[in-house]
């Protein structure tokens, strides 16, 4: 029960510090805190402590050295494809810059993805991502969640490419799509995404056509792309 315990903990002190350094409460300004001081801050035991700040420097967020400290480390260090530390930086600030690299990403893998589902998807991926798509139907008519079924379908491409791999990428995407979906579909003027285009998406897969298949997934992300681009113009013009 101990060890449940401290290990709940651990996460809540890598939340909150993971939170503090992206948010620049801590940096160069502002020195890490001392080990005892931490844990006297949230009544961590010595261990607790050194496990979070290890998960920490794993997320190239710190570095520690014996009798030297911790530090924070310089931003271009961080670990990006982390997706604790994708989603602080994205709940930080308004910032189109890293939402737009992020979609660029997507480009290089959700098309692909897409086509290998068509290629090679079995029965129970292929049905997982028509569920999804029903759920996404469903929140149309106010009978789900719009954005938890929208990040779904795009998860359940993933893991019916077969290529596991991609499908590891499934906590990254949900981490960043929580915040591009909802500024996309703001652009647009909508609170909704398209279940049209997202079920050509669907058709094609189901048809076996991969070209089809990366082609409609492409469509999606490059408005997304565009949608992005034109709120950065508009705060460059502001």
């Amino acid at each position: 029960m101990q060890t449940h315990l401290g290990r709940n903990l651990t996460y809540v002190i890598v939340h909150d510090l993971g939170q503090a350094i992206v948010t620049g409460r801590y940096g160069l300004e502002n020195p890490f805190p001392i080990e005892a001081e931490l844990c006297k801050h949230y009544g961590a035991s010595r261990s607790v402590l050194r496990e979070a700040v290890k998960m920490l420097t794993a997320k190239g967020l710190l570095s520690a050295r014996p009798r030297q400290g911790t530090w924070v480390e310089p931003e271009d260090n961080w670990n990006l494809l982390d997706p604790d530390v994708l989603g602080w930086l994205l709940e930080r600030k308004y910032s189109p810059e890293l939402l737009l690299e992020f979609n660029e990403m997507r480009l290089a893998f959700e098309p692909q993805a897409a086509a290998l589902a068509a290629e090679r998807g079995d029965a129970e991926a292929i049905e997982a991502v028509r569920a999804a798509l029903g759920r996404m139907a469903d929140a149309a008519e106010g009978n789900d969640d719009p954005l938890t079924s929208d990040i779904e379908f795009h998860i359940s491409i993933l893991k019916a490419s077969g290529n596991r791999l991609y499908a590891q990428l499934k906590d990254l995407v949900n981490a960043a799509l929580r915040i591009s979906i909802g500024m996309t579909n703001q652009r647009k003027g909508v609170r909704l995404a398209s279940v049209a285009d997202h079920k050509k998406v669907l058709d094609a897969i189901e048809a076996k056509d991969a070209e089809a298949a990366a082609a409609a997934m492409r469509s999606l992300i490059v408005e997304a792309i565009s949608l992005i681009k034109a709120s950065m113009k508009e705060h460059a013009t502001a």
